[in-house]
């Protein structure tokens, strides 16, 4: 049970099996890389900077990046591990044997400390973070895993600014990974199934159909879905994964949705197209 962290979310994600995935490097080379990796994260390095901030995370830098600087709504590829106080290690995308790891800054895809201490990086940015356990998992922790009031360790490697695949009217698409032997596009011709974490800006993953295995299907036609998650699902494939951001505008607007979602909050959608038809 100690290694099933790997950012719950993402970990969904990635491991719904498809028959095909894109891949750029041999398998051999893509070890080499993970290792190389791993080596990177685990040797000793002198800060050249260290900040506290008032809630209490602590970032000591490694080396600073001369990239963009990250914000909300951002989708970065980290090379990360996260340690216990102890040096226990508790997640990381090495664990997967994957280089790097998508992740949306500003939706609670992981604790609140990340959020923030992400907002205070640029691309290329290496350091290691102290995320207090207020900031972490808090007073529950995880069972067996993480043990209540637990402070944490960051160590991250920003590698890169992932740019949306697609924009349509203001939502973005992020097409994460597909099958290209798939051919059949969703349009509003054709009913689409979707398996989908769905979080606002305040209330992360208010929907999740994997906890019920149930997957959600609907026609472009129908009436009740948002908008913005319509418009940026045309031209998806079976088994493609992908992260969508809808603004208030193509979502619920001033209004919001009972106490779901506040007024004016943009809506973030995990998704993993199961079906085209």
């Amino acid at each position: 049970m100690k290694y099933i962290i790997i950012l719950v979310t993402l970990r969904i994600l990635f491991s719904c099996d498809t028959e095909v995935v894109n891949k750029t490097k041999p398998q051999t080379e893509s070890k080499k890389i993970v290792n190389d990796s791993i080596n990177i994260l685990d040797k000793s390095h002198v800060a050249i900077e260290k900040k506290k901030f008032d809630n209490g995370i602590v970032i000591e830098w490694f080396k600073k990046g001369d990239g963009e600087a990250l914000g909300k709504g951002d989708v970065v590829a980290i090379d990360y591990k996260v340690k216990l106080v102890n040096g226990e290690e508790v997640d990381g995308n090495h664990l997967r044997r994957m280089t790097s790891l998508p992740f949306l800054i500003g939706f609670g895809m992981q604790t609140p400390g990340w959020d923030y201490a992400l907002s205070q990086m640029k691309v290329g940015d290496f350091a290691k973070i102290l995320i207090p356990s207020k900031l972490a998992r808090g007073e529950v922790g995880i069972k067996g895993l993480i043990p209540p009031n637990s402070d944490n360790y960051l160590i991250i490697r920003v590698l890169e600014k992932i740019k949306p695949t697609r924009i349509v009217e203001g939502c973005k698409v992020w097409l994460l990974l597909e099958n290209p032997n798939n051919k059949v596009l969703f349009d509003e011709k054709k009913s689409i199934t979707i398996h989908a974490m769905v979080s606002s800006e305040t209330n992360p993953f208010y929907i999740n159909t994997y906890r019920e295995n149930k997957p959600f299907s609907f026609k472009y036609s129908d009436y009740g879905i948002v908008p913005g998650l319509k418009k940026a699902l045309l031209k998806s494939k079976k088994a493609d994964r992908m992260y969508i951001v809808v603004p208030p505008e193509q979502a619920y607007g001033k209004q919001g949705y009972l106490d779901i979602v506040k007024p004016n909050e943009s809506i973030f959608y995990n998704v993993f197209v199961t079906d085209v038809k």
